[in-house]
């Protein structure tokens, strides 16, 4: 990963850009003087100090002092754990203190890019209580492999309709033409995501609880389903894999 690209994850843990950079540079380098540190990464003096400073009152890096202070940066896999468990901490000190969430009039609800629609498809997939039926390409399934995973090792039934074979154990595959960029989910019968992903921002997916839009949608995977296997000429009774999507 080259070092644009690492500034921009260690900055989903807090650091500002020039911190991300003082630290990549210690991590490279070792130990280094404010004076030092702003020599390799060519910023200033005074930025330097600052972005170490603010490293150390982050956690990511110690102090040591001496006839100068030298600044040692914390292994980021301690870095980046010590990171999430404080969150998780405050994640459930807000979840056990906030007010009741008023529950809004089921409707449509448009998301657009990959990164929250992906995000969307993993809280979908991990909060279904029961089942849970995916129709997307292969490369997209990879993405949520885990997730789903997880999901029918805790008992849920995991259903795919995909262009390749199951790529883990689940209740069933249907395998049909290449996907493309569409993508469909249903979970508990309660909930639909569907539209187009893999096209960065401009990906755009409708998520609803309207009943008769889960239904229209029940309804149009169950005769995809139907459809797989009618021309795969099986003749096993369907009700017992799609009566419950």
């Amino acid at each position: 990963m080259d070092t644009g690209r690492l500034t921009e994850k260690l900055k989903c843990f807090g650091l500002t850009g020039q911190e991300a950079s003082v630290y990549l540079c210690l991590v490279r380098h070792g130990a280094q003087t404010g004076y030092e540190a702003a020599r390799q990464t060519g910023i200033s003096r005074s930025n330097a100090y600052s972005a170490l400073a603010g490293l150390v009152d982050k956690g990511a890096a110690y102090a040591q002092e001496g006839a100068a202070v030298r600044y040692y940066a914390v292994c980021v896999d301690e870095f980046c754990s010590n990171k999430i468990r404080e969150l998780e901490e405050i994640k459930a000190q807000l979840a056990s203190s906030m007010p009741a969430h008023r529950q809004e009039a089921e409707g449509y609800l448009t998301i657009t890019g990959d990164h929250r629609i992906r995000d969307k498809i993993k809280n979908m997939i991990c909060s279904a209580r029961a089942r849970v039926y995916v129709s997307m390409t292969e490369a997209f399934v990879r993405l949520f492999e885990r997730e789903m995973q997880q999901a029918a090792q805790d008992g849920k039934k995991v259903v795919l309709i995909t262009d390749a074979p199951a790529v883990f154990a689940c209740d069933a595959v249907y395998q049909t033409k290449d996907r493309g960029a569409q993508i469909g989910l249903i979970a508990d019968s309660s909930y639909v995501l569907t539209g187009e992903f893999g096209r960065g921002e401009e990906s755009v997916c409708l998520y609803c609880g309207q009943k008769n839009f889960v239904q229209v949608c029940k309804d149009s995977m169950r005769n995809e389903i139907r459809l797989i296997r009618l021309l795969k000429g099986e003749s096993e009774d369907e009700k017992r894999t799609i009566c419950n999507i």
